[in-house]
């Protein structure tokens, strides 16, 4: 039986499945700080917990620890970054930075919105 995804509109499409990126503080989490978590736009899998968010003053949502096996990490094809997929559905997120020590934990995941969806608990 073969996978069924929630329809995205061409803007997500071209971020999700065509590895885009947003406009920097162009997203609609990039300032939002709700109780709840944030799940894959394209197959609804739980991506990050709210508390783990964190303003990395980048212009896109950051969160410094992901829900554990939720995330996939590749080379990027720069051959400078990390790129961050969905681990259900292949869905391009964004990428993942280490060594910048904004928080302790020494990782900024940086997500485009248009690849998550906000349940609030």
């Amino acid at each position: 039986m073969a996978n069924t995804y929630n329809e995205l509109t061409p803007e997500e499409s071209f971020i999700i499945d065509h590895k885009g990126t947003e406009r920097p503080f162009s997203g609609e989490y990039d300032d939002f700080y709700e109780n709840g978590v944030y799940v894959c736009r394209k197959c609804d899998s739980e991506l990050y917990n709210s508390k783990d968010k964190f303003d990395a003053m980048c212009g896109w949502p950051a969160f410094d620890d992901e829900i554990p096996g939720a995330i996939t990490r590749k080379p990027d094809p720069d051959g400078m970054r990390t790129e961050i997929e969905c681990s259900i559905c292949g869905g391009h997120l964004g990428h993942v930075f280490v060594g910048e020590w904004i928080t302790d934990k020494n990782v900024r995941h940086c997500v485009n919105s248009l690849s998550m969806r906000f349940i609030p608990k």
